[in-house]
């Protein structure tokens, strides 16, 4: 099947409860092991283990730590048959859907939607071709799971390279929208798409040049993004840009290290672009010649015991008089540290003063009283 890439408007819909200029691409929906994705369910934050899928209780472990954190899509590497019969004892443990991520071998990706798996995600790249993707799909269907195309910048399919020279965004385009057409001609719809590179500028375009031509569910993420800190930026600005334009049905922050970090990273940028909330977000300012505080520690702390909160709250936690009354005011509840002591604030009133060693333990009560009263 031949593919052009045309540039035409993205159909939007401004039901997305959002910043004002957001308008939310009008994606199709589709299901995930019971989680609906697309349409206008919200936005699903994901993530990866990176444990052998083959140790049982490793992985079992990581996937609860995942979930605590609010991962609500687990994807695990499949590379063998062994790892299959894992897969299976994990399904029967994991509570949120699981995917599984097959390269090379379409057989593994059969034998795991048998096994349990929600989905699977494949990479036409290196799948071996439309046929094996829609053999791919047929077992889907009869397994009622959900199909994921990867496109990867890294793992294109040769023809594409050789048409545009080198990856891009208008190749990786391409590639989704063929196994897309595909996948639609052969009456399957319950696929998303993800087109990931570790360039930001052919991330975004990608995502762009797809979803103006597709109805199809979209990931976002880029691939190989790198350490924390190179990491978080490249994503939250590959993966903001794209949600900004109102395209985006689910989300990876991948990042080099623990996974848990990608989930909070996660829903920190979805938290920033107004798309969604979930947990306790700490204000704090950059320390100066002014603090009174040993306001690093402070604020560690601070994360760190309110971490279990799953109630979107505003935690204004500074360090000195010049902006500390002000912005702890305006948050749910706060904090203005100076000389050794910190003066607390809830909902905009002065509580108490305190030593600055119970300002973590008085923060904490105070959320926890807060998230009660929005929970009732």
């Amino acid at each position: 099947m031949e593919i052009t890439i045309i540039d035409k408007p993205i159909g939007l819909s401004h039901t997305c409860r959002a910043m004002p200029d957001i308008a939310k691409r009008r994606s199709r929906k589709i299901t995930l092991g019971g989680l609906s994705l697309g349409g206008e369910a919200p936005i699903r934050v994901q993530s990866m283990t990176n444990t052998d899928t083959r140790e049982v209780e490793a992985t079992c472990a990581q996937i609860d730590r995942l979930v605590e954190a609010g991962c609500e899509i687990v994807r695990v590497a499949v590379v063998d048959q062994q790892a299959v019969e894992a897969l299976a004892r994990i399904r029967e443990r994991a509570p949120v859907p699981l995917v599984a991520d097959i390269h090379f071998d379409h057989r593994l990706a059969v034998a795991s939607l048998e096994a349990g798996a929600d989905g699977v995600r494949i990479n036409p790249g290196n799948i071996g071709g439309l046929a094996k993707t829609l053999i791919v799909a047929q077992a889907a269907a009869k397994a009622e799971g959900c199909l994921r195309v990867g496109v990867n910048a890294g793992s294109l399919e040769k023809e594409l390279l050789e048409k545009y020279g080198r990856p891009s965004a208008r190749a990786l385009a391409e590639s989704a929208l063929l196994s897309a057409r595909e996948l639609e001609k052969a009456g399957f719809y319950n696929f998303k798409v993800s087109l990931k590179s570790s360039s930001v500028d052919q991330n975004i375009e990608a995502a762009r040049l797809f979803a103006a031509q597709s109805r199809a569910p979209l990931h976002i993420g880029l691939t190989e993004a790198g350490p924390l800190i190179p990491g978080v930026v490249k994503s939250a600005l590959g993966i903001g840009f794209v949600l900004a334009r109102g395209i985006g049905d689910t989300i990876r922050v991948s990042l080099t290290g623990d996974p848990v970090v990608e989930v909070k990273v996660g829903y920190e940028i979805l938290r920033a672009l107004g798309l969604r909330e979930r947990g306790v977000e700490i204000i704090s300012c950059p320390t100066c010649g002014r603090t009174e505080v040993d306001l690093v520690d402070l604020v560690a702390r601070v994360e760190q015991g309110l971490s279990h909160i799953e109630t979107p709250l505003k935690v204004a936690v500074m360090g000195c008089v010049v902006n500390g009354p002000g912005e702890a005011r305006e948050a749910d509840i706060g904090v203005a540290g100076g000389r050794g002591t910190g003066l607390l604030f809830r909902r905009g009133q002065k509580v108490r003063r305190v030593p600055e060693e119970e300002i973590v333990t008085a923060l904490a009560e105070m959320a926890e009283a807060e998230a009660a009263e929005r929970s009732e």
